[in-house]
């Protein structure tokens, strides 16, 4: 092997250390959003609230990343994205530490917003910087690893802070977070290269994009597939407690099954992705539907629950990395607000599906839940198929 060919496989192992770097990161970001709906019944107990209140931690955390996403975005747009990512994870790190230490409800809500904020700059700008340091032609693998990522936060991540919570308390969980993001920061300083902002946008590229109509009825279908699976979703513990009488442990394992699905998910996108994604984003709202229909049904027997877990989990990452592949093509020069935008819309439909399962949780039962979210879901069925209709590159 020549000097030269020797420098270039170890040029391209390190990209792939780079991109795979990311991936871990998104993988911390997402275990602390989605960690709580594991907690939320020992939160309530340790603060004297019901269920329903507590389900304001994931409302409050999802609604400021919606509203934060583009304007924070826009005020580091000509960052240099390492120094950027690295102060995301100071702030993210610092936000952990006072969770943990929360003397009050009031006071574990202040220390999410912190988490918020930096939750909000990451997801604009972490997809982007995955596709710079992939080797050459591995863009839709560097997408795969971040989405891989996201899908381990709820394969490991959180069933590992539900075991950890329930062994040493939820605020245990909070600490082992921020920890483990502090070795993330470390490595990121150490291994990440100078990335200088290639945003050439401002504000006024906003009304430009959305001017768009593919890209404004991605965005409705992002938001309703997100209010309808959270609508489900954010009660999904103590649903599984108390609807299906489920045990402690039998629901960290179907939490588990539910985000190792992802991993499928993404696997199948990398597979297929490139050339059916429109098919893949179809099928996906279709399961989707089903399980959260049959979710009553199914949740009596651990068997058939485990099923329907496996399938809505594949099912909504499929979801989730087929849209980001079709919004990141929209423009290329516009990469960031393009994420920016989506990643506000997906914790916009987030809040909305926790307020709206807190609703059905308080005003008709715990266990309509999925049924609620079901009729979101066939709403964005129902805009998929005008969307096919409507846009001859979706039928590409």
């Amino acid at each position: 092997m020549t000097h030269t060919s020797r420098e270039d496989t170890l040029s391209i192992r390190t990209q792939y250390i780079q991109v795979l770097l990311m991936g871990v990161s998104a993988f911390v970001m997402n275990t602390t959003e989605f960690v709580p709906v594991a907690l939320l019944s020992d939160i309530a107990k340790d603060f004297s609230i019901t269920t329903a209140e507590t389900g304001w931690m994931l409302t409050l955390y999802a609604w400021i990343v919606a509203a934060m996403s583009l304007p924070l975005m826009l005020l580091t747009s000509k960052f240099e994205r390492k120094k950027l990512l690295l102060g995301i994870f100071v702030l993210f790190i610092a936000s952990h530490a006072l969770s943990v230490f929360a003397w009050s409800f009031n006071v574990l809500l202040i220390s999410r917003v912190g988490i918020a904020f930096s939750h909000a700059i990451f997801w604009s700008i972490t997809a982007a910087i995955a596709i710079r340091v992939a080797p050459e032609g591995k863009k839709a693998f560097a997408l795969s690893v971040v989405a891989t990522g996201t899908s381990l936060a709820m394969v490991l991540g959180v069933p590992l802070g539900r075991v950890i919570g329930q062994w040493y308390g939820w605020r245990t969980t909070f600490a082992e977070i921020g920890i483990v993001a502090l070795v993330v920061f470390l490595l990121q300083a150490k291994l990440l290269p100078s990335l200088p902002s290639m945003f050439k946008g401002s504000f006024r590229k906003v009304p430009e994009l959305l001017k768009n109509p593919l890209l404004v009825c991605l965005y409705l279908l992002i938001f309703t597939v997100f209010t309808a699976h959270y609508t489900a979703y954010s009660y999904i513990e103590p649903f599984m407690r108390e609807i299906g009488s489920i045990s402690e442990s039998l629901a960290t394992f179907v939490l588990l099954l539910f985000g190792g699905a992802g991993i499928i998910g993404s696997l199948v996108f990398s597979r297929w992705g490139d050339r059916h994604s429109t098919l893949l984003m179809f099928g996906s709202i279709v399961v989707m539907l089903l399980s959260m229909i049959t979710l009553l049904l199914t949740v009596h027997s651990i068997w058939a629950l485990s099923v329907n877990a496996l399938l809505w989990g594949t099912a909504l990452m499929l979801l989730v990395i087929s849209m980001q592949a079709k919004v990141l093509m929209v423009d290329l020069h516009a990469q960031d607000m393009l994420m920016s935008i989506f990643s506000g819309i997906i914790n916009l439909g987030i809040g909305t599906g926790a307020l709206f399962g807190g609703y059905a949780v308080t005003h008709i039962s715990l266990s309509s839940v999925g049924y609620v979210g079901g009729i979101i879901s066939l709403i964005a069925l129902l805009l998929m198929v005008f969307m096919i209709k409507r846009f001859p590159t979706l039928r590409a």
